[in-house]
């Protein structure tokens, strides 16, 4: 209830800030194990990708703010759950992997900071959609964050991972590569990938 209430309030702040218009939405599946990977260049990202979605969206938010009064037990109630700096504990991983295979979707950052271009991912992303099994769907965050100026999220195709389900470090890495690829396709062209 608490996630329907602030994802009502995002869009209507949205709708005034920055208008948000999506493009593949369809490309989310209904049901299922979805892990939702974007391109990273602000605090806003997770808000922007998830806010459009009927279906809830999880994130890792770093374990700092859960010891901040009032974000932390807000944050906790609409789906965040915490990270360490500087790498991901077994708990964090633990979360990941119950989320994907419960059949709930989970947002993630491949390059693991902000960065204004699309950069090197970290492998993070491929380990989790390998070990689960759930649907990766790449999702484009398009546009300035300037107030007033339109943003745009374009969600691609969900990729098929089938060829590289034995797992290994060289398909996680294999995975991740493809994943960033289909970003940068579709902020290249702003229509969803793998169609």
């Amino acid at each position: 209830m608490i996630y329907v209430i602030c994802r009502g309030l995002l869009r209507l702040i949205y709708s005034v800030l920055f208008p948000l218009k999506t493009v593949g939405i369809e490309n989310i599946p209904n049901e299922g194990g979805v892990l939702l990977c974007g391109n990273h260049t602000s605090n806003l990202d997770p808000f922007t990708m998830g806010i459009k979605l009927e279906r809830k969206v999880n994130y890792m938010a770093k374990a700092e703010l859960f010891k901040v009064p009032v974000l932390g037990p807000l944050i906790k109630r609409v789906g965040a759950f915490p990270v360490k700096r500087g790498g991901v504990s077994k708990e964090s991983i633990k979360t990941a992997l119950h989320l994907l295979r419960s059949g709930q979707v989970m947002g993630i950052f491949p390059e693991g900071t902000r960065n204004s271009d699309v950069g090197i991912a970290k492998k993070g992303a491929a380990t989790f959609a390998l070990r689960s099994g759930a649907a990766v769907v790449p999702a484009a965050i398009i546009g300035p964050y300037k107030p007033f100026r339109r943003m745009v999220v374009v969600y691609g195709a969900p990729i098929d991972l089938s060829e590289y389900a034995a797992g290994g470090s060289d398909s996680a890495e294999a995975v991740t590569d493809l994943i960033m690829s289909r970003i940068r396709e579709m902020l290249a062209t702003g229509k969803p990938s793998g169609k």
